[in-house]
């Protein structure tokens, strides 16, 4: 087996950062915070890299969408083993209210132009919380998909995937080619090393537009307001039972 591997990586505010609401509503502020890329998709880059070690894929096509800042993330997933890099960039108010059917039309017609046997994203983005790439991208290449992985095996030109479930883990098979979303238990991304890091600044990355892909990025959603989560209220302690069940009728909920 000799897959080529297309991974989508977001770059999205670092999981450590508090995020702050900008004082007119009308987003979060990313000027000056740390962004860095999404987890799932660390592990999605892992895994393919995974595969080519074991010489089921011969070659990592990474893909990211979004500002010129966005190369920066591709470098981190060149470093952990891609081989290539494709940026589309979208950046300003457009990139504001790019949505997960923009993202697929684009993994869709990257997949037929460069041959792509198997796409690798993560489960979600931990910005956005969507969920929907994978499922969206497999809609319209008219391919099987295997998300919410935690398992990959290759077997006989498909894939066997474990996927967690609502219920438990469950396991499938999928023909290639196929689409595939990543969960946390899937792999533990490696560091990229300072050789590698080094190596990576020499990787291609080729540069297109929306409009290159054929893909129309028009707003399909206006942003009306953002608000921060409400501030949860201090707790009171109570000495027993009927205290306690006193508290709840007084404030109504009992």
């Amino acid at each position: 087996m000799s897959l080529r591997i297309l991974v989508g990586v977001k770059r999205v505010i670092d999981y450590a950062v508090k995020i702050r609401v900008k004082p007119d509503k009308s987003g979060v502020i990313t000027e000056g915070v740390k962004h860095s890329m999404n987890p799932f998709d660390e592990i999605a880059i892992e895994e393919a890299v995974r595969m080519k070690e074991k010489k089921i894929a011969k070659e990592i096509v990474a893909f990211s969408c979004g500002p010129a800042q966005c190369q920066e993330t591709l470098r981190t997933a060149l470093a952990m083993g891609a081989d290539r890099g494709i940026h589309v960039e979208v950046a300003g108010p457009q990139f504001d209210t790019l949505q997960p059917l923009h993202i697929s039309k684009m993994l869709a017609q990257l997949a037929k132009d460069e041959q792509i046997d198997l796409i690798i994203v993560g489960k979600q983005a931990i910005d956005d919380d969507c969920n929907q790439t994978a499922q969206m991208t497999a809609a319209l290449l008219d391919w099987p998909q295997a998300t919410s992985a935690s398992k990959i095996e290759a077997k006989d030109g498909s894939l066997q995937v474990v996927r967690e479930i609502d219920g438990g883990l469950e396991t499938i098979k999928v023909k290639l080619p196929t689409v595939v979303s990543a969960d946390l238990r899937l792999n533990e991304p490696r560091y990229a090393t300072l050789p590698n890091i080094m190596k990576a600044k020499k990787k291609p990355i080729k540069k297109l537009t929306p409009k290159d892909l054929g893909v129309d990025v028009s707003p399909r959603i206006e942003v009306v307001t953002v608000e921060e989560p409400p501030v949860r209220l201090a707790g009171a302690k109570v000495e027993n039972v009927d205290m306690m069940v006193e508290k709840l009728k007084a404030l109504g909920h009992a």
